[in-house]
């Protein structure tokens, strides 16, 4: 064993007797369950230094995206060492600690920037019902020409940005004088614009495969950096967020612990994983 692999593993050891000893209660496995929508559903439990999360995952909402969740969290997954490009299958969230707390919105965790292995090696696609959500019924422009509040358009640049440079690239716009000579045609576009529109105009692409829920308190969704970049990073909603609808993919719902979740909002550390920060010292299906 190399010294680089002893100084990764030996804290990952730790990690484990220190979650073995945070055995959980047989009571509260059984409420969890209990509250589940579904126990055909995998349930799993999130045991962290400020107590324990139950999440019932939505295997048929997003079937792809669960079953890389639970393979990151058994050690399924192939991880890439960024420095010595070695291959590892570590149980990927062990030892690591929400990262991004947004008081009474959202804890997150699963960051690859904070994997001492490094990050997988694939990204998946979305598994978002766009119809399911209601974003092909809503207008982009409302009657009074303001533009709907799910954008949150809240300045000229975030307007070009989510909308109007979308839109020119769809229309086949490439110069100011095409917009001037066409000026009419986009203002008819724009006041025929739903939200679904103008999320596949940046992108996105949706599936009527799967049926998918809005994202209210106690979703668990995946964190990314656009469409169809989905890892290892996760969060928690902690208040309903209809304007991250249709661009994150909920994977499962909080059954037990969301009193837990928001005390880890509020607990604050100078960097990820520094003094404060709540570590996650195991997710694990039951």
């Amino acid at each position: 064993m190399t010294q680089s692999t002893r100084g990764k593993l030996f804290p990952a050891l730790n990690l484990l007797l220190l979650s073995l000893l945070c055995v959980p209660a047989a009571a509260d496995q059984a409420s969890a369950r209990a509250a589940m929508e579904n126990t055909a559903n995998p349930l799993v439990q999130i045991t962290s230094g400020a107590g324990d999360i139950y999440i019932e995952l939505l295997e048929s909402e997003a079937p792809a995206n669960v079953e890389n969740f639970l393979a990151l969290a058994a050690g399924e997954r192939e991880i890439i060492d960024r420095q010595s490009q070695q291959v590892y299958t570590p149980r990927y969230y062990d030892g690591m600690s929400f990262e991004r707390l947004i008081p009474g919105l959202l804890i997150q965790a699963g960051s690859p920037a904070q994997n001492a292995f490094g990050e997988p090696a694939e990204q998946l696609d979305d598994e978002i019902n766009a119809t399911a959500l209601g974003l092909d019924r809503m207008p982009a422009v409302l009657p009074d020409g303001s533009f709907n509040p799910i954008l949150q358009i809240s300045d000229r640049e975030s307007l070009e940005d989510t909308v109007l440079i979308p839109l020119y690239r769809a229309m086949g716009i490439n110069s100011v004088a095409d917009i001037a000579e066409r000026q009419y045609e986009i203002d008819r576009r724009l006041r025929e614009l739903t939200v679904k529109q103008v999320y596949e105009n940046l992108g996105y692409r949706y599936t009527d495969r799967h049926p998918t829920r809005p994202i209210s308190r106690g979703s668990v969704a995946l964190a990314n950096s656009g469409p169809n970049s989905n890892g290892p990073e996760f969060f928690i909603a902690l208040s309903p967020a209809e304007w991250l609808d249709g661009r994150y993919t909920v994977i499962g719902r909080v059954v037990e612990g969301m009193e837990v979740a928001d005390r880890i909002s509020q607990r604050r550390s100078v960097r990820p994983g520094g003094r404060g920060a709540t570590v996650i010292y195991r997710i694990e299906r039951l």
